[in-house]
């Protein structure tokens, strides 16, 4: 029999889907996968390390289902940075059912520090899933870049 995998450490993965950016994020919370996923986002632009938290920005939705809700909070961010003309580096997610809250810290891009590699358009429905997994959960879509 497997040993159960307990995800220890959030993280973010991208996946390869033809010309656009699969973002994933995986964490022991469902809000930990959510932010795990908005980080993978901010790293098909740049490094999120490199992005500092000097402002915070909050951003609230909600959506009739997990998956959707994901789509939801990603394009908030999409627009968010699109907006403001920022980047955002770190993310705080709480969910209440179906409806999320969260505050995202970032700031104003800077084309020479950041180097941004592409501009994010919009999450999709490609791909789209939030789950639980063995260990934690996982929240992925595909990104239009």
């Amino acid at each position: 029999m497997a040993t159960p995998v307990t995800i220890r450490r959030p993280h973010w993965e991208h996946f390869e889907h033809g010309a656009d950016i699969g973002v994933r994020g995986l964490a022991p919370t469902k809000a930990g996968a959510f932010e795990q996923a908005a980080l993978a986002l901010t790293a098909a632009v740049t490094d999120p390390a490199g992005v500092s938290p000097r402002e915070s920005v909050a951003i609230v939705c909600e959506a009739p289902d997990d998956e959707l809700l994901l789509a939801g909070w990603l394009n908030a961010v999409v627009t968010e940075m699109a907006t403001r003309g920022m980047l955002f580096g770190r993310f705080e997610v709480r969910l209440d059912g179906l409806r999320l809250a969260a505050r995202a810290w970032g700031e104003p891009t800077a084309v020479a520090r950041h180097q941004p590699a592409v501009e994010v358009k919009g999450a999709t429905c490609t791909a789209l899933r939030v789950a639980p997994i063995e260990g934690g959960w996982l929240a992925q879509t595909v990104v239009d870049v």
